[in-house]
């Protein structure tokens, strides 16, 4: 059986792999970033040639931190990874394979462009979205949120959760309060 180690070293290779591959498709093949804009289910789905030397949505890319923002994606995926070592199952390492895949294909291009390349623009309901991203930023997102998940599910029992089991008998605590001898403590 795996470690978890390797199910999150295979599934950031994976994610790496699938930005590193969309972005030679889409930015080189393409040539999105000759061409600028490639409608392809408007207004939902454009592609659309953004260089980001910040970071979401482009913040602090006029303060020339792109040697800082590869440093921080690398320490952030050590580190994580060390943390996830020796974590059981399969959700967690995966969902930060998945998250260190995405942050290293970012750092990739920071090495490379000197900037981000992002190309996926969504819009929707006549509502003008002026920020593109890429499929890293999803995995990074997605693997993320799901780490989140993960801990909180982990953590269900702990006595520091906020689940119903842990919130509601305390609202009846303090209506019982003084009923009589049928009161909880």
């Amino acid at each position: 059986m795996p470690t978890p180690l390797l199910r999150m070293a295979v599934a950031a290779v994976i994610a790496f792999g699938l930005d590193r591959f969309s972005k030679i498709v889409i930015v080189h093949w393409l040539d999105l970033s000759s061409v600028q804009v490639i409608h392809v289910w408007p207004p939902y789905l454009d592609l659309v040639m953004a260089w980001n030397t910040g970071v979401n949505f482009g913040l602090l890319g006029d303060y020339g931190g792109r040697w800082m923002l590869v440093a921080f994606a690398i320490v952030f995926s050590v580190a994580i990874a060390i943390w996830t070592r020796h974590k059981s199952g399969w959700v967690l390492p995966l969902s930060v394979g998945i998250a260190v895949g995405g942050a290293l294909g970012n750092a990739f291009d920071r090495v490379v462009y000197a900037a981000v390349a992002d190309y996926l623009n969504m819009s929707c309901c006549g509502i003008r979205n002026p920020y593109s991203f890429n499929v890293a930023d999803v995995f990074v997102f997605c693997g993320m949120v799901l780490v989140a998940i993960s801990l909180e599910r982990r953590s269900g029992t702990d006595s520091h959760s906020f689940s119903d089991s842990n919130v509601i008998p305390r609202a009846r605590r303090s209506r019982n309060k003084g009923a009589g001898s049928n009161a909880q403590p």
